[in-house]
C-alpha cells in the first residue's frame, strides 16, 4: 500500500485532462465526481452501492460532523472510514461553505467563526486550527483549508475582504495541518466574480504550496458564464502537476464545460437531491417523474444506463412511487442519478484518452435536447 499522495495526468485533449490521484486508501480516476455524504452518509444509498456505481471517493463535511455526532466520538470509534463503512478515499470540506449558507447563525472575526447550531442552538467555534484538527480526527484523505465563501453577486470590496481573510486562514490551515503520509491538504481560490482577485488568490496559494487547488465560491447564484470565466482566468496560473477541484458543481453541462477547461474534481448534492424530489438524469436529459405523462409509460428511464434500476423499472412504477411518497422511489432515483454522473465521468475520461472530447460534448448535448428537458441537462 502506498503511503504517498500523488497525481499524474495520463491523457490530454486540448485543456481537458484525465489522470489518476493515488492515495493510501485507493486510486481516484479523474475527472472525478464525488457523491456528497455530508453527515457521513450519501442519502438514500448503501455505501457498497455508491462504490459499485463507480465512485472512487466521497465527500463529508467538517461542520455537520462537528455538531453531530462529534469529531472526537468518530475518532474514538475508529475514524470516519470505519464509522460510515467506506474504506476508500474521503475528502472533507472544512466548513467554509457554511460560513455563507448559515450566515444568519454565525459571527465571523479574524480568528474564526462562531456558529449557533441549527440543531440545538449550542455555540460551536471553528478556526483554521480547529478545522484542521477535526479533519485529522475524522481521518480524511483530502482535507480542505478553512475559508470564507461569499454568495454571488457581491460587491468587489466584500469579495476582496473575504479573499484576503481566506488567504490568511490558508496560511494558518497549512501550519496546523498534521501532514500524515499519504494525506493531502488543498487550498481554496476565492475572489468572487472578480478576475483580478481570483488570480491574486491563486498566486498567493501557489506560493504557500498545497497538494491541490480548489475553486470555491462558485455555483452560488451566478450564471454559468461567470463560473467559466473564473475558471479560464485562473487556469494559466494553476500548476499542471496538481489536482484542480471545482467545489459544489454541478449540472452535467457544468461538468462538461469545466472539464473542457482543465478541472479534475467535482462534488454536488444535485444528483442525490434531485432523486429525492422525483427527478432522473438520463442521456436524453432530465425526467420529472412527477409528471402525469409518465403514469402509464412502461418504458425504462434509460435503457443505456450502467444502472440496473434505470433499465428495469418502468417510468410508470417510478411515477407511482414518487407520487405516493414511497422511500423506494427516492432510493431508486438517487441510484439512477449517481450512476448517470459516474457514467458521464467515465465517458469523459474515455473521450479525453481517445482525443475526441469536443465531439463527445457535442453529442451529449444533442442527446439532452431529445428529452423533455429540451436542452437542460
Amino acid at each position: 500500500m502506498t503511503e504517498v499522495f500523488r497525481f499524474e495526468v495520463t491523457n490530454r485533449d486540448q485543456d481537458a485532462r484525465a489522470g489518476l490521484i493515488t492515495t493510501p486508501r485507493g486510486a481516484i480516476r479523474t475527472p472525478a465526481f464525488m457523491p456528497v455524504g455530508t453527515a457521513a452518509t450519501v442519502k438514500a444509498m448503501h455505501p457498497e452501492r455508491v462504490r459499485a456505481l463507480g465512485a472512487d471517493i466521497v465527500l463529508a463535511n467538517t461542520y455537520h460532523l462537528m455538531l453531530r455526532p462529534g469529531a472526537e466520538r468518530i475518532a474514538a470509534l475508529g475514524g470516519l472510514h470505519q464509522f460510515m463503512n467506506w474504506p476508500w478515499p474521503i475528502l472533507t470540506d472544512s466548513g467554509g461553505f457554511q460560513v455563507m449558507s448559515l450566515a444568519k447563525l454565525r459571527k465571523l472575526d479574524e480568528n474564526g467563526v462562531t456558529f449557533q447550531s441549527h440543531i440545538d442552538g449550542a455555540l460551536h467555534r471553528l478556526t483554521p486550527e480547529r478545522a484542521m484538527e477535526i479533519q485529522d480526527l475524522l481521518g480524511s484523505d483530502i482535507a480542505m483549508q478553512f475559508d470564507e465563501c461569499v454568495k454571488l453577486p457581491c460587491p468587489e470590496a466584500e469579495a476582496r475582504r473575504a479573499m484576503l481573510l481566506s488567504l490568511r486562514w490558508a496560511e494558518r490551515s497549512k501550519a496546523a495541518f498534521a501532514g500524515k503520509p499519504g494525506h493531502a491538504l488543498f487550498g481554496i481560490v476565492q475572489g468572487g466574480a472578480v478576475e483580478s482577485l481570483r488570480v491574486e488568490s491563486t498566486k498567493a496559494l501557489i506560493d504557500m504550496g498545497f497538494d491541490g487547488y480548489a475553486l470555491g465560491g462558485l455555483a452560488v447564484g451566478e450564471p454559468q458564464a461567470i463560473m467559466l470565466t473564473m475558471i479560464n482566468c485562473v487556469r494559466p496560473w494553476l500548476p499542471t502537476a496538481k489536482p484542480r477541484y471545482l467545489m459544489g458543481v454541478g449540472t452535467p453541462d457544468d461538468l462538461l464545460e469545466a472539464v473542457r477547461r482543465g478541472i479534475d474534481m467535482f462534488d454536488c448534492v444535485l444528483p442525490t437531491r434531485a432523486g429525492r424530489h422525483g427527478i432522473a438524469y438520463t442521456r436524453a436529459g432530465r425526467l420529472n417523474l412527477r409528471n402525469a405523462r409518465h403514469a402509464a409509460d412502461p418504458s425504462p428511464v434509460d435503457p443505456l444506463s450502467s444502472c440496473a434500476a434505470a433499465r428495469t423499472y418502468s417510468r410508470a412504477y417510478l411515477h407511482h412511487l414518487v407520487k405516493s411518497g414511497e422511500i423506494l422511489g427516492m432510493m431508486l432515483l438517487t441510484e439512477i442519478n449517481l450512476a448517470y454522473y459516474q457514467d458521464l465521468m467515465e465517458d469523459m475520461r474515455r473521450a479525453i484518452a481517445g482525443g475526441c472530447f469536443d465531439e463527445f460534448c457535442d453529442a451529449a448535448k444533442v442527446a439532452w435536447h431529445s428529452g423533455e428537458a429540451k436542452g437542460k441537462p
